[in-house]
């Protein structure tokens, strides 16, 4: 089992709106840990990636692979900033969610001593690329699993989210209708026009099968959902999980093994075991998170120069004293 997470950690004061975006696996191997604000140039991005003209890291390999230089090629959200306007700081959540699909491409490149379950946080969609890059790159990720077959490795893919608007939207029905009421772990598949009555767009929800029957090709959409319960309970929490298209025939094999790794999950239970260790090693806290701030702190009282101690009164004060009441 191996589980990648990415997260955005926030510092208490931050007047750089300083954003680490890290990518770590269930095993603690670091793919990514970058410092990126709202205000950072998107050429000054662009050559973190590149290096004599390659792909230097794995977003940058993504890049090369799909055949774009730049960001705003990859994705529509990613634009120069206009002098005229404020920066827009929700890019620098598209850039996250961008590097977390290229270290998932990057590790599917990987040799595997033995049958791997995938497992990424998140469903296995995405609205962020430009055009049809995004279809693009579930064909190579296709490719890369059909290769790793060839020296009698397989590897399965899956996709875990912690909330869905389809749940969301037909829990009660599923709870009247006894969908998954049983004292024993079940699965039920999503069928297509169900799941697309809960979005807003309904291309978040149109697999390929809709293009095989004449309709508009998918651009956006790498899975196919199930809502899965892991516990033996009638009331244990069910979860939305998207196989990875090409191999939804063999879900019962992949939930299977998912369900090994979730009834292992603590301290969520019937959750996987690896998901929670991937977000737990991807958190910056405790004495990570106060270096950092340290830090943000030391280059403040530079930039300040001659003023720089009004920055020691200002550390003195008490932040919130509103929270005295409690």
């Amino acid at each position: 089992m191996v589980a990648t997470d990415g997260g955005n950690n926030q510092l208490r004061f931050d007047p750089f709106l300083i954003q680490m975006v890290r990518v770590v696996d269930s095993s603690n191997n670091e793919y990514c840990l970058e410092a990126v604000t709202p205000n950072t140039p998107l050429e000054v991005l662009e050559a973190r990636h590149f290096r004599d003209e390659r792909g230097a890291t794995p977003l940058g390999q993504m890049m090369e692979f799909l055949g774009v230089r730049r960001l705003q090629e990859l994705s529509p959200m990613l634009r120069p900033s206009s002098p005229n306007k404020p920066v827009s700081p929700s890019w620098v959540g598209v850039y996250r969610e961008l590097m977390e699909w290229a270290i998932l491409f990057s590790i599917l490149n990987k040799d595997f001593a033995s049958d791997t379950l995938l497992v990424f946080d998140g469903l296995l969609r995405s609205k962020v690329f430009a055009k049809d890059l995004f279809a693009k790159l579930l064909e190579g990720m296709k490719a890369r699993i059909q290769e790793k077959q060839k020296s009698r490795r397989n590897l399965y893919l899956v996709g875990m989210a912690k909330h869905s608007k389809v749940l969301d939207r037909y829990r009660l029905a599923m709870r009247l209708e006894g969908v998954l009421d049983t004292s024993y772990p079940a699965y039920v598949e999503v069928p297509r026009d169900v799941e697309e009555k809960a979005y807003v767009w309904s291309e978040y929800a149109r697999g390929n099968e809709v293009a095989l029957e004449g309709g508009e090709a998918n651009k956006f959409v790498g899975g196919k959902m199930f809502l899965v319960k892991f516990g033996t309970s009638r009331y244990d929490p069910i979860w939305p999980v998207d196989i990875f298209e090409p191999q939804k025939d063999q879900a019962q094999e992949i939930l299977g093994y998912l369900l090994a790794d979730a009834q292992a999950g603590f301290p969520v239970l019937h959750y996987p075991a690896s998901l929670q260790k991937a977000h737990e090693n991807a958190a910056l806290v405790g004495f990570d998170l106060q270096v950092l701030q340290d830090q943000v702190f030391e280059a403040i009282h530079e930039s300040l120069g001659e003023k720089s101690n009004a920055l020691d009164v200002f550390r003195l004060q008490d932040a919130d004293p509103a929270r005295r009441r409690y």
